[in-house]
């Protein structure tokens, strides 16, 4: 079954009837929809879903408290390892997001490194994204790990080291706490 992570930048508040036909077009196939809990994209795409009466959503929260949920839809709470409100803590979410997802759709201001993480994250599990590029009022359909390139070309190598350097050292994270908490179980 299809499971559709929608994100975005926080600086993003309002959609674009680009974006906004491609949500009817989720809710017209009836996808279940996962979105995070932050202001910004997420909060406006929630915005909209609620403003539609769409049932099939499911938000997103790092710890114990959702920011935002306005359709009061169920939460899925993502234990951290953190407490401290940071990078850290909220990143959680997102990969729990994209484990979960078959697909992603993601609204991009050019900018903001964390949806462009969800992005890599996305591609490097075989999944599909397509990204809306708001700056440029265009789609660009992501199909494969392959496509990366091209489609961060244009912001240059230094961008595209460091949006990989962030995503390399989250997962040499997840490598190393998987093996911390699976050791101990191990050998009893």
């Amino acid at each position: 079954m299809i499971k559709v992570f929608i994100g975005g930048s926080r600086h993003i508040s309002r959609l674009t009837v680009p974006v906004l036909e491609r949500l009817r077009t989720i809710m017209e196939k009836e996808l279940p929809v996962i979105v995070g809990d932050a202001n910004g994209a997420d909060k406006a795409v929630q915005q909209y879903f609620f403003s539609k009466g769409y049932q099939k959503v499911e938000v997103f929260c790092s710890g114990s408290v959702c920011r935002n949920n306005i359709g009061h839809w169920n939460t899925r709470n993502i234990d951290t390892t953190t407490r401290d409100k940071g990078r850290a803590f909220y990143t959680a979410k997102d990969r729990a997001m994209a484990l979960e997802a078959t697909y992603g759709f993601m609204v991009w201001d050019g900018k903001s490194p964390g949806t462009l993480l969800n992005v890599l994250r996305l591609l490097r599990q075989g999944k599909k994204v397509v990204v809306y590029l708001t700056t440029e009022r265009r789609f660009a359909e992501l199909r494969s790990p392959d496509q990366w390139d091209v489609f961060i070309a244009p912001y240059g190598a230094e961008f595209r080291s460091e949006m990989e350097q962030r995503i390399d050292l989250e997962e040499r994270k997840d490598r190393t706490l998987k093996q911390t908490v699976l050791l101990p179980m191990m050998s009893k």
